[in-house]
Parts: C-alpha cells; structure tokens; sequence
C-alpha cells in the first residue's frame, strides 16, 4: 500500500509540473498585462522599468521556474488587477466556490444513486422511463440555459428567489459562509441545482448501466438460485460490485463540478474563483490565470489520488494483483 501510495505521488507531483507548464505557456501569449496596469499617458520608460521589475523581460523558463517555486511554497504573484497577492484573492473567493460545489456534489450524489438504483431495478415502470427522460433532458441542456431557465422562473416571475450574487455571509476567521443566513441559503439554491444536474444524471446513467451489467452476471444467478431474497441481491450482491466503477468515474466527476463552477458562477454572478477567473482574463491578469488552473489541477489530482485509494481497498483483485506482480517480477 505504502508503495502504491508513494507511486501515486510522484505521477501527481509530474502532472502538478505538467499542468503548470502549460497553464503559464499559455496565457504568456494572451496579452500584455502592462497595458492593464498603467494608463495611457504612462512613457514607454516607465512601461520597460515596469515591465523589468516583474520580471517580464525573462526568459520563458527561468520566469516559470520562478513561479513554480514560488508556488510549491503557496506564493504565486501579486495580481495585475487587485494590486495584491494572489493566494489572498483566491482565499477571498475560495469559501463561495468550495460551498457552492460541495452543496452541488452533494444533490448530483443523494439524487443521482438512488434514482440510477430504481432505474436499474425497475427498468420498464413508468417512474424509471419518467426519470431516464428528466437525465436525457438534463445532459442536452447547456448549464448556462438551465441557469437562465431557473432564473426566469423562480426569480423573475415567481420572485421566490434571489437572481445574482451570494446573499449574506457570515465570517469565521478568513472563511466565509452563507450557511447560516436565510438569504445566504436562498442564493445557494439555483446555482446548486443548475450546477448538480448534469452531474446528477451523468451518475444516475452510470449507476442504471453498471447495476444492469452486474444483474446479467453467474454469480447473481446463483444468488438468486441459493433462494437469496431481491433486497439481499439488490443491496447486498449487486450495488456492492456496482459500486467498484462508480468510485472512479463518481470521482472524477466530483472534481469537474469545482471546475465547471466556471459556467455556473459567470451565470449567477457568484463571487467564486470561477468569476474570479473570467474577470482574469478579460484583464490579462496572468498570476491569477495560471494559479487558477494549476488550483483545479491540484483538486484533480488530489481527487484522482484518493478515488485510486478507495478503488485500491475497495476492489480485491488490485490487491492480489499487485501481490502477485510483486512475487513475480519477471
């Protein structure tokens, strides 16, 4: 385990440099973030001294080497735009995106399971064909539609809720949360269903398919076949082993929430690091750009590091294998 864990490890530490490569390749060809910084009426001397004193006239990797030390230690600039560091204008926003898509993960998961379960065991009723309708509806409709759908309905005709913004927080040191507000808890409410649907039928799909393959299996024939009850099949045989690729794909989609929040938080003005990030780039503000990304890189790899883990204990045959691959190397 120790070994698989240390191995996991570096391929995340290789990924985290990959990414960051990347991120800041890409947006050093995005603009010039002097033109941000200063006015008009500012010389061409004064925009060089700018410009060498931020070390802009470095050579591409030695300005990336920089920033990936820098990073490694949690620094990553001063913002071109906020005129402070970076790490504090992501603290600043961190809390909104972090409530908003754990609220989101939470509902695709409580919502999406049972209903892939029910859909997978009653695969001709009435309510499974209803609900493989509403998840077809689901992943054809762009995020940003369903937004402006649930918008018009709930908060411009009916006036039930809020349209734009976070509502009311309360801080608890550096962390802010509108948890504990009424209007807070309001505003969280159609960003976190417009952000939890497509996840929700994307699971609900998922678990229908595998639950379907596992009951055409032998070994649930001779469940059934030993007089086993449908609950002690269903619950006890088959969602078990169903369970095994969910973790995996669950996983994986539990981190794209995070990065899809983007879409979400541009459409209901959400004062997240996804609206941080687009406000970024209309300002060329390349530190918080690629701070951003290697941000959701990390959240990625973290993910994908603990899904291997739970995919590790949970599935037997990795272990044997890995045992065997051990005992035999050649």
């Amino acid at each position: 385990m120790l070994a698989f864990i240390i191995q996991r490890l570096l391929q995340s530490i290789l990924v985290m440099l990959t990414v960051g490569l990347i991120a800041f390749g890409l947006f050093r060809y995005v603009g010039d973030p002097i033109s941000n910084l200063v006015g008009q009426e500012t010389s061409l001397a004064e925009r060089d001294a700018l410009r060498e004193r931020l070390g802009l006239n470095d050579p591409f990797f030695v300005q990336f080497a920089r920033f990936a030390a820098n990073a490694a230690q949690g620094e990553f600039g001063y913002s071109y735009r906020h005129r402070r560091p970076v790490e504090d204008v992501i603290a600043e926003r961190l809390p909104a995106t972090m409530e908003l898509s754990l609220v989101a993960a939470l509902l695709a998961l409580a919502v999406g399971v049972p209903m892939g379960i029910y859909t997978g065991l009653h695969r001709y009723g009435v309510i499974s064909r209803a609900f493989l309708t509403v998840s077809l509806v689901g992943i054809s409709i762009p995020t940003f539609l369903i937004g402006i759908l649930l918008i018009l309905l709930f908060g411009v005709e009916l006036r039930w809720l809020p349209t734009f913004g976070r509502g009311e927080v309360v801080h608890l040191g550096w962390w802010s949360t509108g948890f504990l507000t009424t209007s807070g808890l309001q505003a969280l409410i159609m960003p976190s269903i417009t952000l939890a649907l497509f996840q929700m039928t994307l699971i609900m799909r998922l678990v229908r398919s595998e639950m379907l393959e596992v009951l055409r299996t032998d070994y649930i024939k001779f469940a059934r076949a030993r007089g086993l009850t449908n609950r002690t099949v269903h619950f006890g045989h088959a969602l078990k082993n169903t369970l095994v690729p969910v973790i995996t794909i669950t996983g994986l989609q539990l981190g794209s929430i995070i990065a899809f929040a983007i879409i979400t938080e541009s459409v209901f003005q959400w004062p997240g690091m996804g609206l941080m990030f687009i406000q970024a780039i209309n300002d060329v503000d390349i530190p918080v750009m690629a701070a951003y990304l290697c941000l959701i890189g990390f959240v990625f790899v973290v993910i994908n590091l603990v899904v291997d883990m739970l995919y590790y204990l949970v599935d037997p045959r990795l272990r044997v294998d890995r045992a065997v691959a051990a005992g035999h190397p050649g």
